[in-house]
């Protein structure tokens, strides 16, 4: 998966495509590869921006307004000829709802990765964890061997690391979890005294990767 780091990327618009989608009067979005689509948004898509653009009253004693306003406080946009420049990472609680909903797994907050939102690999992580193999393993995997991007805020001094993963091809990160699960297990199995007796439920999990007993 390539890393999409807010804290490091500039994301270029074409700025009539911009002016096009503010002064339309409709809800649209700016994804992280600087495209701009109007809503319904594809459950896909990965945006740093999404709304509305107020038009400016006509009772408004000022009708003009600064490109570098229209996005709120929380973005910087620079002008550049024909293009516009966006760091968005003081968006980033805002950017979190944005995708949140469309993400596979949520990092974001202290407590770690609780969940896929995949049905599939939600019941792989879950038998997974009878061998106390966490979400974050099968994450790793994602990350080292998928293709995909996660959206994140990173920096290292201090550190801090908020993100959201989003997977290209699903049936791939199905095998590979189920893989990687399967045999970390049969491993334990083999050699880990813990495992020498299983409880029902850690019994059920072998049968659920496949693992004769």
């Amino acid at each position: 998966m390539k890393k999409f780091n807010l804290f490091k990327e500039i994301i270029i618009v074409a700025k009539d495509d911009f002016l096009h989608a503010a002064n339309s009067a409709k809800r649209f979005a700016i994804g992280y590869d600087g495209k701009i689509v109007f809503e319904p948004f594809k459950a896909d898509q990965i945006t740093i921006y999404e709304g509305l653009i107020s038009p400016i009253s006509p009772l408004s004693t000022n009708l003009s307004r600064p490109i570098s306003s229209m996005l709120g406080d929380s973005y910087r946009i620079v002008e550049d000829d024909d293009r516009l420049l966006i760091k968005a990472s003081g968006a980033w609680q805002s950017i979190i709802g944005y995708n949140q909903k469309r993400a596979l797994y949520d990092d974001t907050t202290g407590d770690g990765i609780a969940e896929f939102s995949d049905k599939v690999l939600e019941d792989i992580g879950w038998h997974a964890t009878e061998f106390s193999i966490g979400y974050r393993d099968i994450v790793e995997q994602f990350e080292e061997k998928c293709e995909g991007i996660l959206l994140c805020i990173e920096q290292e001094e201090p550190y801090q690391f908020s993100g959201m993963g989003f997977v290209k091809e699903l049936d791939h990160a199905r095998a590979i979890a189920f893989e990687y699960c399967a045999s970390i297990i049969k491993e334990k199995l083999a050699n880990d005294p813990d495992f020498t007796t299983l409880t029902d439920d850690e019994a059920e999990a072998a049968l659920y990767f496949q693992i004769p007993l």
